[in-house]
């Protein structure tokens, strides 16, 4: 698409600041509040610019989760054209930087748009299920590490400190605990009721948790990340994505070995790295390739880390083709 106009936008919790760039000219810089309202007005301002509507304009901001919000359901509303982009992928296309303050955040995110506006990704909302399951992983995530920061202390006392003063410490948390076990179930409860009702989040639920290893809480995460398999649908891509994927470093005589990214969902990374630990155990292929691996001196990180990419492209492999995994699978020729 051809843009006339581009706005970089910082968002913070409670401000917006915005800079309207015509093509590579930095017109004006504005700061107000981050909501509906306020947007609105700074639209109407836009609108007397010549030439200005939102169908040549190109708003690029960062990515800052629940902040991003009132301005996203403002302009998908008004059918604006949005790129949101991660933070770390602009910081780094500006190379060494100095100072730094939300106006000149702006004007940095202005530029990025406009130097890279053949390559903008424009933002379209995911559905509303997939919100719903990300809220509740994300608040399941956080009471488990409640529990955990309750029960850790609980378990230490036991052999350093009398057998009382430990039963009574646990009997004081005993109460706490359950509520928030009870609490973890509900939630694990309302997320199988979503993709138990969805007939689309059902499917690709059914085909990702055929591929041995992958369990319920893994699946619902690459649902998630990949939106559906809309915004990522190349295994190679979410092996990038999720730190699995090694990349090597050379230059000129020196030949580094490859390593994998710390640039990586590194929840996504956390649960496909105990999928992989499952695979080798009850996994018989996936056994005897992590073995052999093994007795060929290869390191149990980087065999690990292969099997991590094989369920990868199985999963892939699965939703790409719309079936359920087989340990023998034939190519049925027509």
């Amino acid at each position: 698409m051809e843009f006339a106009y581009f706005v970089g936008v910082d968002v913070s919790k409670n401000e917006l600041d915005l800079a309207v760039y015509n093509d590579k000219k930095l017109l004006s810089h504005r700061e107000i509040a981050n909501n509906q309202g306020e947007i609105n007005q700074f639209i109407k301002q836009l609108k007397k610019l010549e030439g200005f509507d939102l169908s040549n304009t190109l708003f690029c901001m960062e990515h800052t989760g629940i902040y991003n919000n009132p301005l996203l359901m403002y302009l998908h509303k008004k059918k604006g054209n949005i790129w949101l982009e991660p933070a770390s992928q602009i910081k780094s296309s500006l190379g060494n930087i100095r100072g730094k303050s939300d106006k000149i955040d702006a004007i940095r995110i202005g530029e990025y748009a406009y130097k890279n506006r053949e390559d903008a990704r424009l933002w379209k909302p995911k559905r509303k299920e997939i919100n719903k399951l990300a809220e509740l992983t994300t608040l399941r995530s956080r009471l488990i590490v409640i529990k955990k920061m309750l029960t850790t202390p609980v378990k230490e006392l036991e052999g350093f400190v009398e057998k009382s003063s430990a039963t009574q410490y646990k009997k004081l948390c005993q109460r706490s605990l359950n509520s928030i076990e009870a609490d973890i179930e509900k939630i694990e409860n309302g997320i199988s009721e979503i993709i138990r009702n969805d007939q689309e989040l059902s499917r690709l639920f059914g085909l990702i948790t055929s591929v041995q290893g992958i369990g319920k809480e893994t699946a619902v995460q690459v649902i998630i990340t990949t939106n559906e398999f809309k915004n990522i649908n190349d295994p190679k891509k979410f092996a990038c994505y999720s730190g699995v994927a090694p990349f090597t470093k050379e230059s000129g005589l020196f030949k580094g070995k490859a390593r994998v990214s710390h640039m990586a969902n590194k929840k996504m990374k956390t649960l496909l790295h105990m999928a992989a630990l499952v695979a080798i155990v009850y996994n018989n292929d996936l056994k005897a390739y992590y073995e052999r691996k093994v007795m060929e001196g290869k390191n149990k990180m980087s065999v690990i880390n292969a099997v991590r990419n094989k369920l990868i492209h199985r999963i892939f492999a699965c939703v790409n083709q719309n079936r359920k995994y087989e340990k023998k699978y034939m190519t049925v020729l027509v």
